[in-house]
């Protein structure tokens, strides 16, 4: 008989106090047995210590104490008597946290994933691992969905876990894992929630949507999942084949306020506002903003499913539970997803082309407001993602770029450089690279490859400009033209149009209570004058005439700032109150634009000159819609 894996028992008693009880049965231990708690969810590119919540952790053997000696921040290790055949752990762990990369527990609802909860026994990672879920009265009628299997009552225990002497205790199910890294892999939300099932492709979906209020519209959201669903699939296969995965859940969790995602390999959990939650009563014929990005949250997590979970960077082949794991390619795997997310809505016909140019543009913008865009490569956004990304800073604007936008501007000209030189589209060079890795990990080199082999010339020029240096995309890089160029000779105008006051000031605010200054941008006129972040602006004196005036919003210093090359600026700093003098933009210069796209009215003119060896006689120029 195969030597039984680790058993978890977690237990759903103390809901007010979002405490999960955990027992852990461990068979045949180590003579110095060691286990440790995760400090990040792969993912998350971020040390989230979840060991911090971590309480009250105690050993026995066959009844006697275990003496426990806590190693670092996230491991400790149990003196196991020689000959033990089964260790238990009990311990709690505090769940407040309503993001999809924690644990949450209250009354309502429980959600986890096992790395905040499952303590990692070191030397069984790669035996099968079983967990099993109770609850006391408060959770009568919940329910429980996760991509586990449900463990087969003949196979192996590490041993049998006692009940509490709680009133009306009841198994809310049992599950198995291969190993830890599936269970780690795989969140639970249990509770009384809306749930539905599809088949794309006969593979079984299940969507299931807990907070949604009285008005949800689950039948609307349900069709539009199932058309993302076919639209990745016929992206990664065609018209015919199947997906590699039997199975697949989608979480969603509706809350007053909250957005984000995170991809596992047969699911994902969101997060969304309720309000974004399609309603019964509104029209079916448009999607509002809100309902609009949370449909582009599922596609790009959906579309993890084969880009990042399968697909994947070589420093990912086994993940390391303990600390950071550096890659350089977070910009093609998250990058390259953000560039399709919004495109498969396109394609779904869940998004008109109107509406896809407007998120185009916003990218575009965000990533021309960022002055870190020029001191930072892709490739160390990627890298330093644990320590810049994920930690934000009133100086991140101008220290780091997202490689989530920055890297859809990349996939986004990539594919209509490639478009315009005939032999190829990204789409294509995608599933070639998902052939050539084996739908396993990679590294850049594959990736320059299968464009050198699709494209029928080198993009490493391409690729060591716009992801290892600064190049502007905008512009024109060698041979290559700019977005621009690419966009309009794709039939779409590329527009600029003055940016708003504060960005012309250099300046990020809020006004909810009074003008407060979060970040100042490098090289902007509000640097120069010596503002900082968190000052708060207070008021503003003038010359002509000479007064001075009290401001809340920035739409009150330019009505008084209105014919005024400078003011002074009033601000409260540290309890100081300075007079900053602030060279006011000219209107008739405005600096600084904005993007706007738009579909020509006119012809669109002939694709850009590319180089010569990548037109061969036979190659045209392939459209961007639809695929």
């Amino acid at each position: 008989m195969p030597t039984p894996g680790p058993h978890y028992r977690v237990d759903l008693v103390e809901l007010h106090a979002h405490l999960y009880q955990l027992t852990l049965c461990v068979a045949q231990p180590a003579r110095q047995q060691r286990l440790s708690l995760p400090v990040w969810i792969p993912g998350s590119y971020l040390v989230r210590e979840f060991s911090q919540h971590l309480q009250g952790l105690s050993a026995d053997c066959d009844g006697h104490a275990v003496p426990l000696r806590q190693l670092n921040k996230n491991t400790w290790e149990a003196a196991t008597p020689a000959g033990a055949q089964v260790l238990r752990l009990r311990y709690q762990v505090y769940a407040f946290d309503a993001s999809v990369r924690s644990a949450w527990l209250d009354a309502e609802r429980a959600f986890f994933n096992p790395t905040s909860l499952c303590l990692r026994v070191h030397g069984q990672e790669a035996l099968a691992h079983r967990i099993e879920v109770h609850g006391g009265a408060a959770t009568l009628g919940w329910q429980a969905a996760t991509t586990l299997p449900e463990a087969d009552a003949a196979s192996p225990a590490a041993a049998p876990v006692e009940t509490p002497a709680t009133p009306a205790f009841h198994c809310l199910g049992r599950w198995q894992a291969a190993d830890y890294d599936e269970l780690a892999d795989s969140p639970f939300e249990l509770g009384q929630f809306w749930s539905a099932a599809f088949s794309v492709r006969g593979v079984p979906h299940r969507l299931v949507v807990s907070g949604a209020g009285p008005g949800f519209d689950g039948a609307r959201l349900q069709r539009d999942t199932e058309a993302i669903c076919e639209a990745a699939i016929a992206f990664w296969h065609g018209a015919q084949e199947a997906p590699p995965f039997g199975h697949y859940l989608f979480l969603l969790n509706a809350r007053f306020d909250g957005y984000g995602g995170l991809e596992h390999r047969h699911s994902t959990a969101l997060i969304c506002r309720r309000s974004d939650l399609p309603q019964r009563s509104a029209p079916t014929t448009q999607a509002s903003e809100g309902y609009t990005a949370l449909l582009g949250l599922i596609s790009h997590e959906y579309f993890h499913t084969w880009h990042v979970k399968r697909l994947r960077p070589q420093e990912f082949t086994r993940y390391d539970y303990d600390g950071e794991n550096h890659t350089e390619l977070l910009w093609l795997f998250e990058g390259f997803t953000s560039y399709y997310d919004d495109l498969l809505l396109r394609r779904a016909g869940l998004i008109d082309e109107a509406c896809h140019l407007q998120l185009l543009s916003k990218t575009l913008n965000q990533v021309l407001q960022s002055p870190g865009r020029l001191v930072h490569s892709l490739a160390q956004a990627s890298f330093e993602a644990w320590t810049k990304y994920y930690r934000v800073t009133e100086n991140s604007p101008n220290a780091t770029v997202s490689y989530y936008a920055k890297g859809a501007l990349v996939a986004l000209a990539l594919d209509l450089q490639l478009r315009a030189e005939g032999r190829a589209t990204l789409d294509e060079v995608l599933r070639a690279l998902y052939q050539r890795c084996q739908g396993g990990p990679m590294q850049e080199a594959d990736l320059l490859a299968v464009l050198e082999q699709c494209a029928g010339r080198s993009y490493a020029a391409e690729i060591q400009a716009w992801v290892h240096g600064c190049a502007d995309l905008l512009t024109a890089s060698g041979p290559v033209p700019g977005l621009p160029e690419l966009l309009r000779a794709q039939g779409i105008d590329w527009l600029t149009e003055p940016v708003p006051l504060a960005q012309r000031l250099g300046l990020r605010v809020s006004e909810a209570e009074g003008l407060q200054i979060k970040n100042v941008l490098r090289g902007s006129l509000a640097e120069q004058a010596g503002l900082a972040a968190g000052d708060e602006w207070l008021g503003a004196e003038i010359e002509a005439p000479s007064s001075a005036w009290r401001v809340r919003k920035l739409d009150d210093v330019a009505q008084l700032a209105h014919g005024q090359s400078q003011i002074v600026a009033l601000v409260a700093r540290d309890g100081r109150l300075l007079r900053l003098p602030l060279r006011w933009p000219d209107p008739a210069h405005p600096g600084a634009q904005t993007v706007r796209l738009q579909r020509m009215a006119a012809p669109k003119p002939a694709a850009p000159t590319t180089p010569a060896e990548a037109q061969p006689d036979n190659a045209q120029p392939r459209p961007w819609w639809p695929e």
